[in-house]
């Protein structure tokens, strides 16, 4: 069961936590609650559902990363996992994951690659195929056009509970 400070610590994390060494103090402070507290029911909240996860947001491009690619192969499905975790051990690669094929879009393995420059992108690329060994996989690289406002998720109150849109 929520009680008043929990939704008041919802409503402020939903905002961003703060860019500061402890920002759970800085949120507890904000409250009137100590950073054990502040941590203590973020956890609760989890284990409960009412908060699905807590992520990063980087904003990339205003980090100086203009060159942003996903790359999609068409790999068997007994390999995903094994070319997945090579693909992810390389620190250039933000995302990797799985995704099943669609009926016209038959790539299931995807990685993301944040760079300064294309240059520098489909270097990295070339590190990926000659190490991971997909060279011979169908790919498509997809690079970004423009940048999408990024947010993580609102809660709202409806009838007493909390509701998640993201």
């Amino acid at each position: 069961m929520l009680d008043v400070r929990d939704r008041q610590l919802i409503e402020i994390v939903q905002l961003g936590l703060p860019v500061s060494p402890r920002p759970y103090a800085e949120i507890g402070s904000t409250l009137s609650m100590s950073e054990d507290e502040v941590i203590e029911r973020l956890i609760r909240l989890k284990q409960n559902g009412l908060i699905k996860r807590m992520g990063v947001i980087v904003k990339h491009h205003q980090l100086g990363y203009r060159a942003n690619a996903m790359i999609v192969w068409n790999v068997p499905d007994n390999l995903v996992k094994q070319l997945g975790g090579h693909i992810s051990q390389f620190a250039f690669v933000t995302l990797c994951y799985q995704r099943p094929r669609q009926a016209e879009w038959p790539y299931n393995l995807y990685c993301m690659i944040h760079g300064k420059d294309r240059a520098t992108v489909l270097m990295q690329l070339d590190q990926l195929n000659e190490f991971c060994g997909l060279a011979g996989f169908d790919r498509e690289i997809l690079f970004s056009r423009r940048c999408f406002k990024q947010r993580g998720a609102i809660y709202q109150r409806a009838t007493g509970t909390l509701l998640t849109h993201g």
